[in-house]
């Protein structure tokens, strides 16, 4: 009854009710957007391209983030992928390049000049992307009935407005909705699937082609896998820091105790996206290198679901988590930054050896994050192989739904609580205020 409640709540703030009926209208736009398919374009023959080896591998990992557009190959085929590419890029870049760098440190003004050549950035990946896709499509027999030139531009086109089309609806929903609006259009592309595969699961179960005993133990094992993401997801390891006493004429300032938090795994999906894009041009470039040459093949075959694809995508992942953390997190800076307010951690000299004390701790925080990702990206796999099971959601899939469920769901909570504590725990209070 107190969640029931507390989800009440939540319609009876005017504002709030406001941000969550326009992400669901942006949402529906973009789900209808899904379901329109390119012209020219064979969906049947599409649909056994997503079954066939390593190609189909790839294709259905994108198709994650696409919300099943590429398996329909429709006009927002390309979903939010380039936008995601371009601001990872941006980020590099803005620490890599001091022009860059200086700019983001100019306030409002250089985070709109950095959303701007992120745009643009975006437009040209899209182009990229979608002149591949046209090529790729036109490569595979059966699928392009009308193919040429006038196919590939036309659909160049068509993915790169849509790919705009979708990160403009991401931008709308940070503007007007709830929650991050690149993350949100991901999570709702992966629920959207959860029907189709549930439907899909009791119909292999009522013909007998798969055990009810293996899906209740599946359930078991994913009820599992969802209470440790969201347990390791709010690790953190608390940093003590304490600031000295200053006296300003004759008033006592600082003297306080505060604390930095380091997330057991503060980089997210990132790494699982770098390392999948880099293992999919290398794969790309061996399959290519196998069909011209035949004696090669075998080695080709090895990279299909294989143990090599597995273990190399494992040993990415781990790479680009210490990758990424050291490109969003710098120990120096924030060792200076500390300094400069007056404050140290207990134990630790201020300067030098506070910026070596985080560089230890991201250390010994970022191997068993790296660990717990890297599983969470290739057990699913595994178990799939080993069992030939249908599962209906990948872990990293499972991390994107529950990570930005759990953050949406601390935005509306933190929302109730600016606007009238007493609303969290009582809706009569808070219909007395808010709903007129």
């Amino acid at each position: 009854m107190v969640l029931i409640r507390n989800f009440k709540n939540i319609f009876l703030v005017p504002e709030l009710r406001q941000k969550l009926m326009f992400t669901v209208g942006v949402l529906a736009v973009y789900r209808f957007g899904v379901h329109i398919p390119i012209p020219g374009i064979n969906v049947y023959a599409l649909g056994s391209l997503f079954k066939s080896g390593l190609l189909g591998n790839i294709l259905s990992y994108l198709d994650l983030f696409a919300g099943g557009a590429l398996s329909n190959f429709a006009i927002f085929a390309l979903g939010i992928v380039p936008y995601i590419n371009a601001s990872i890029m941006m980020q590099v870049l803005t620490l890599m390049l001091p022009s860059l760098e200086a700019l983001a440190k100019e306030g409002e003004y250089g985070r709109q000049k950095i959303n701007q050549y992120t745009r643009y950035l975006t437009l040209a990946i899209s182009v990229i992307h979608g002149f591949g896709a046209a090529t790729m499509l036109e490569s595979q027999p059966g699928i392009v009935l009308f193919p040429g030139w006038g196919f590939r531009i036309t659909t160049m086109f068509i993915l790169s407005v849509g790919a705009l089309f979708v990160m403009w609806l991401g931008e709308q929903i940070n503007s007007h909705g709830i929650g991050n609006g690149s993350s949100i259009v991901i999570f709702a592309g992966i629920v959207a699937g959860l029907p189709a595969a549930l439907i899909k699961l009791f119909g292999l179960v009522s013909e007998g082609e798969v055990d009810p005993l293996l899906v209740i133990w599946l359930g078991v094992v994913t009820l599992a896998v969802i209470l440790c993401i969201i347990f390791l997801e709010k690790g953190e390891r608390r940093v003590p820091v304490q600031y000295a006493k200053r006296i300003i004429g004759h008033r006592v300032y600082g003297g306080q105790s505060s604390y930095i938090p380091l997330k057991l795994n503060p980089s997210g999906v990132i790494p699982v996206i770098f390392a999948q894009a880099f293992l999919v041009m290398i794969v790309s470039a061996i399959g290519f290198i196998a069909r011209r040459f035949s004696v090669l093949s075998f080695f080709a075959e090895w990279f299909n679901s294989g143990p090599v694809y597995f273990a190399l995508l494992a040993a990415l992942i781990i790479f680009f988590s210490f990758f990424y953390t050291a490109i969003i997190f710098n120990p120096v800076e924030l060792a200076d930054n500390i300094r400069k307010s007056g404050g140290f951690i207990p134990g630790i000299r201020p300067g030098k050896k506070t910026a070596e004390f985080f560089d230890y701790l991201l250390v010994r925080l970022g191997f068993p994050g790296s660990l717990y990702l890297a599983t969470l990206a290739i057990v699913p796999g595994i178990l799939r192989i080993m069992f030939h099971f249908p599962l209906m959601f990948s872990g990293i899939s499972l991390l994107i739904v529950i990570g930005v469920a759990m953050d949406t769901s601390a935005q509306i909570e933190a929302y109730l609580i600016e606007r009238r504590y007493e609303g969290f725990l009582s809706t009569g209070r808070l219909k007395g205020r808010f709903g007129r």
